[in-house]
């Protein structure tokens, strides 16, 4: 790397930005990082820790163009890790991002491979962005990572994985045997790191991932790590269709009348999500390369991430956990906590 990147992060208190920004802050002699923070929020823990890290904070609006430009004054990287529901926030970044002549722009993608538009709602939110960075020539790099591994964990009947699987697969879809790129999300920062400070990527779509794997191996070898055996629920792609058009419904009628379903949305997210990588098998680098992407085994051979074994074992041993979104209670895989959105 010629010279420091200075990095402004959006999100930076999140699971996928806390993880980048701690990634960059452990390498200052390349990345300078910067966290755009909303006023009401610099004095969060999380906030507070960063700073006295060495990240600089920027209490900004972010729909506030004319400080975002002024936070983004010799920024030469914006990486945006907000939700999608926050679209409004993100179109001020990209925004300000081409006032300030920022030199590359990574979209709040972080998902899995997905056809740009007809196959999940959310991916269709993100290429609105992307489109919308098109049109104003900014220079960017989209960013996909597969299926967590934190999110493709089923619980045992004995209740020993309870306490560290926030978040666990209740069912199988499909039949089970579908390939699935999957990435331990303990890794991200460490790829995005790479990617940003590579010529090669920039106006470019990357995919990176950890391994490709199915649902009914991670079953198994759960089982064979616990000595449990997991009674197998299947979603099959009627069921999900059905799940997908009736949340589409109850969205539609609640916005007629000025109202939002969370919990609908959420049911519709994760049905989508589900209906894409476990039964159309789109979430897989073949697919990844024939929709445009670069492949990050193949543009970063040196660089491993964690193997799917490991973070299993390491998972029935204690000695991980895949506890995601606590303390988010904003977020959308809580917003709908008593509600079973995930089949």
């Amino acid at each position: 790397m010629a010279s420091k990147l200075r990095v402004a992060i959006g999100g930076a208190s999140g699971q996928t930005g806390l993880n980048i920004a701690n990634t960059l802050l452990a390498d200052p002699q390349n990345f300078e990082v910067i966290a755009l923070v909303r006023p009401e929020s610099a004095k969060k823990k999380v906030f507070v820790d960063l700073e006295k890290r060495g990240v600089a904070l920027k209490a900004v609006t972010f729909t506030d163009l004319p400080a975002v430009i002024e936070a983004f004054q010799g920024v030469d990287v914006v990486i945006s890790c907000l939700t999608i529901e926050q679209k409004e926030a993100e179109l001020g970044l990209i925004n300000a991002a081409k006032e300030a002549a920022v030199g590359r722009y990574v979209p709040s993608f972080f998902a899995t491979v997905s056809p740009p538009r007809g196959v999940q709602s959310a991916r269709e939110v993100k290429e609105d962005l992307l489109d919308h960075i098109k049109r104003l020539y900014l220079p960017y790099t989209v960013i996909d990572i597969g299926w967590w591994y934190q999110l493709s964990v089923p619980l045992v009947p004995s209740g020993k994985l309870d306490n560290v699987v926030s978040a666990p697969i209740l069912s199988i879809g499909g039949t089970g045997d579908t390939q699935i790129a999957f990435t331990d999300n303990r890794d991200i920062g460490k790829y995005v790191a790479r990617i940003i400070a590579d010529p090669r990527t920039l106006n470019r779509q990357v995919f990176v991932y950890n391994e490709v794997s199915t649902q009914e191996a991670i079953w198994s070898e759960v089982e064979r790590l616990t000595g449990e055996s997991i009674p197998r629920k299947y979603t099959t792609k009627e069921k999900v269709d059905q799940t997908i058009k009736n949340c589409k419904e109850s969205i539609a009628a609640s916005a007629a009348s000025g109202q939002v379903d969370l919990a609908a949305f959420a049911k519709l997210v994760w049905a989508e999500y589900l209906h894409s990588w476990a039964i159309r098998g789109d979430n897989t680098p073949d697919h990844a390369r024939y929709l445009g992407y670069q492949i990050g085994k193949e543009l970063y051979p040196d660089l491993e991430g964690t193997s799917l074994s490991k973070f299993l074992s390491d998972l029935v041993g204690n000695r991980a956990d895949a506890n995601v979104y606590a303390g988010r209670p904003e977020h959308l895989m809580n917003t709908s906590a008593n509600v079973d959105f995930r089949f």
